[in-house]
């Protein structure tokens, strides 16, 4: 009986400690990877992977909008990464704008005034002559041809948001807009692809400007083109920015309410050269240049064309244009309606023509093109 006993209690210690195994070891936590990295770093007040923002340039008075559009980027993307938010305006925020856009994340959030020297009329623009071409615009029948807030913010948008303060430790920006909408789940981290990828800049949507409102605007960019080749890395994209050799403009732009950047861009000797260039020529407020062909013209001709980026997969509405994956799955993670998607109008046909551009240095037609516009730009 001993023996049967000593065999019996062997064996119930042997189950018990299977039992006691199998607990400890299901109980132990596992970590999580995103895109191969450790999910702890994208918990609420860690260092992110990659140094990046959402920057939003908002009123007070867009309080709702901006809630709307948060709430959106949060439940698709940014409830799971917590990047963080910075806000800009160029009056102080209201403590009520502060105090419900804090709460709409578990991100970090931050409030910046901009700098009145960013947000005002340089020395060498007449206003007087600036107002007369307002006027002028208004009878054309031009979108916001009076507004002289639109246009500092246009020239804002171009030439200053990445030397804000708050933005001196990120390296890439996503920028939103109040009442956007984001229809799709976006699972990896944008930032992070960019950043392994050697991206400089994306985009959704690209679409045709209106040319009365930068009449002058080509022209100025041939005159820094000429003075400045080799600035120039992607000769192809003169193919994408004008249907006529270089001769004039055809609006093709990137839509610039949503973009996601490097800002070593923006601060490149490059592109502060060419904006320098711009600004000098008071386009922004004899015209009204805006941010998106301005910034997609250097991205088209600077960069090369591996670092620009159509995120397909992100689904995104700005009314009144949509971007919708047009891929099967897509519908598993998204609601929108790819029928509806901008790559299927005329006016957005920028953004499949972008993708039929040749890789970078490629094509000896682009090489003649960019030399013709050259001398196209010495002659003028």
């Amino acid at each position: 009986m001993s023996l049967k006993f000593a065999a019996v209690h062997l064996l119930v210690g042997l189950l018990l400690a299977q039992l006691v195994h199998r607990w400890s070891t299901s109980t132990e936590p596992e970590t999580q990877y995103i895109d191969g990295i450790d999910a702890s770093m994208y918990l609420p007040g860690t260092p992110k992977p990659v140094r990046a923002a959402f920057v939003v340039l908002v009123r007070n008075s867009e309080l709702v909008g901006m809630k709307r559009a948060m709430r959106q980027i949060e439940d698709r993307f940014n409830r799971k990464f917590n990047y963080p938010y910075v806000f800009l305006n160029d009056v102080p925020f209201t403590e009520e704008f502060m105090a419900e856009t804090t709460a709409m994340t578990s991100a970090n959030v931050t409030y910046g005034l901009i700098p009145h020297e960013h947000w005002s009329y340089p020395e060498w623009i007449n206003q007087t002559y600036a107002g007369e071409c307002r006027e002028n615009m208004e009878k054309q029948g031009v979108f916001y041809a009076r507004s002289e807030s639109y246009r500092h913010m246009c020239r804002f948008n171009s030439g200053f948001f990445f030397r804000h303060p708050l933005l001196d430790d990120m390296d890439y920006y996503w920028r939103i807009e109040p009442d956007v909408e984001y229809s799709c789940d976006i699972a990896y981290d944008p930032f992070l692809f960019m950043h392994r990828k050697n991206i400089k800049y994306g985009y959704t949507i690209a679409l045709h400007e209106y040319p009365e409102t930068i009449p002058t605007l080509w022209s100025s960019v041939k005159e820094f083109i000429a003075a400045n080749p080799e600035f120039v890395h992607h000769p192809a994209g003169y193919a994408w920015l004008s249907d006529d050799g270089g001769a004039t403009y055809n609006g093709c732009h990137f839509w610039s309410n949503f973009e996601i950047g490097a800002l070593s861009f923006f601060r490149s000797p490059e592109y502060l050269a060419y904006f320098d260039h711009l600004d000098r020529a008071g386009g922004f407020f004899y015209e009204r240049w805006g941010d998106a062909p301005v910034h997609a013209i250097a991205a088209a001709l600077l960069l090369r064309k591996e670092e620009v980026h159509y995120f397909e997969d992100i689904g995104y509405y700005h009314n009144p244009w949509t971007n919708c994956p047009l891929g099967p799955e897509a519908r598993m993670r998204c609601h929108c309606d790819p029928a509806k998607s901008a790559v299927h109008h005329y006016w957005a046909s920028c953004t499949r023509d972008w993708l039929k551009l040749p890789d970078t240095n490629a094509s000896m037609i682009a090489e003649s093109v960019a030399d013709d516009i050259k001398a196209s730009a010495a002659s003028e």
